[in-house]
């Protein structure tokens, strides 16, 4: 790999051994993956922030970093911890957990990191624009920019996204290259796809069966925002699809070509699949959970409309980031969805809180993805669909026949 006159005098150690050991760090990936040079990044996403995660290892790592005067050259912005930063008493997390997170949090912004605490910056402020070289490093986060803007970015991990903050570089390989974006399988959708929670199932579908590939989408509607958002995800957590297609929509396949000659097509003639894989639970449902990724400004006052004037039967919360908790706080959102007995929690997920410790068994939600990971990382069995369907059982306590 080819490195700069300042690369190199970082990698011999002459600015200073915190950026020598996020030289090192690059370098290593750069040289494993076959990348050619290091490019600078537009924006960086740093993940490994919950505690949940990270544990005290973890926090011995970050802590490294912060305390010896690391500072980011490349805006960044945080995952989402694993607690709501200033609500987690009144919410019910361990106390123990939730100062341990807070120092976590602490550690990163005195690196000059946003504590954002979203799994959607671009709706926070960091918005890129097609083309540029991104290190961002959560799932849906990474195929949004790759596919939705048409940016490039790896599924960065932990140390490598923050060493791409603090150096405004990333190895150039993967995605960042025009031959990584090709589709390698097309699906030719002949089902009907007309909510969010069809393409939550759809990809579920896809994302196992393509696992890594780059899925290229044709039969699909013109789809608005959110339905890209949980189609993303769901690719995401179903399988690891950092970037997908679609005919048409997709910034990169209204402007070149995406697929090479020959390319194999999947005809996609029901979603039953990825619904049944999604529905694990019974009618009775104890929890309901909104906003993974975290819901929107547009997705809060929807959610709001269909609360407003109701009283929640058991516990309900929209997840969001701090910045849509203000907005939503302004427009009266926030006051009609917290009357209704539910909660609109920043920072955090329930993917990465320790929501488990909370006794819940089984959890509705409008996301494929949130209810993957709680079937998986929580033991919660699941009921999945449309956010109605989501609220009317927030009101009952039982998932709508």
């Amino acid at each position: 790999m080819e490195l700069d006159r300042w690369e190199q005098a970082v990698l011999d150690g002459e600015r200073g051994e915190v950026l020598q050991k996020a030289m090192e760090i690059l370098v290593a990936l750069g040289t494993i993956y076959g990348a050619d040079r290091l490019v600078p990044v537009a924006s960086v996403q740093v993940a490994g922030v919950s505690y949940k995660n990270l544990g005290d290892a973890g926090r011995d790592f970050v802590a490294w970093w912060s305390e010896r005067g690391a500072t980011v050259r490349a805006p960044s912005m945080l995952n989402p911890a694993g607690i709501d930063l200033e609500r987690w008493e009144e919410l019910g997390f361990p106390a123990d957990f939730s100062r341990r997170q807070a120092e976590i949090v602490s550690l990163y912004a005195a690196m000059g990191i946003m504590p954002t605490c979203t799994c959607t910056p671009y709706e926070s402020g960091n918005l890129p624009k097609m083309g540029d070289h991104l290190a961002w490093s959560e799932s849906s986060a990474v195929s949004f920019a790759n596919s939705y803007i048409g940016a490039r970015t790896n599924r960065e991990g932990g140390p490598s996204a923050l060493a791409a903050a603090l150096l405004g570089r990333t190895p150039r390989y993967g995605y960042h290259t025009d031959g990584a974006r090709l589709a390698t399988v097309c699906f030719d959708v002949r089902a009907a796809v007309t909510s969010e929670a069809d393409c939550g199932a759809l990809g579920v579908q896809v994302g196992r069966t393509v696992c890594q590939g780059v899925p290229l989408f044709s039969g699909l509607p013109t789809l608005a925002t959110p339905q890209y958002k949980q189609l993303g995800a769901a690719m995401a957590a179903a399988g690891s699809v950092a970037l997908y297609h679609v005919n048409g929509q997709t910034p990169e396949a209204r402007c070149r070509p995406v697929a090479p000659e020959g390319l194999e097509c999947i005809a996609v003639e029901s979603l039953e699949e990825g619904y049944a894989a999604l529905n694990t639970g019974g009618e009775a449902v104890d929890f309901v959970s909104l906003g993974c990724p975290h819901a929107s400004i547009g997705e809060i006052r929807d959610i709001a409309a269909l609360l407003r004037g109701a009283t929640c039967a058991i516990p309900c919360w929209i997840t969001t980031s701090a910045s849509a908790l203000g907005q939503a706080r302004r427009y009266g959102y926030y006051d009609a969805i917290e009357a209704s007995g539910a909660r609109v929690v920043a920072d955090t997920c329930m993917v990465v809180s320790p929501i488990e410790e909370f006794g819940y068994e089984t959890v509705a939600s409008n996301s494929a993805k949130g209810c993957l990971y709680l079937q998986s990382w929580c033991k919660a069995e699941t009921r999945f669909g449309p956010v109605a369907d989501c609220v009317k059982a927030a009101l009952t306590g039982r998932w709508p026949s």
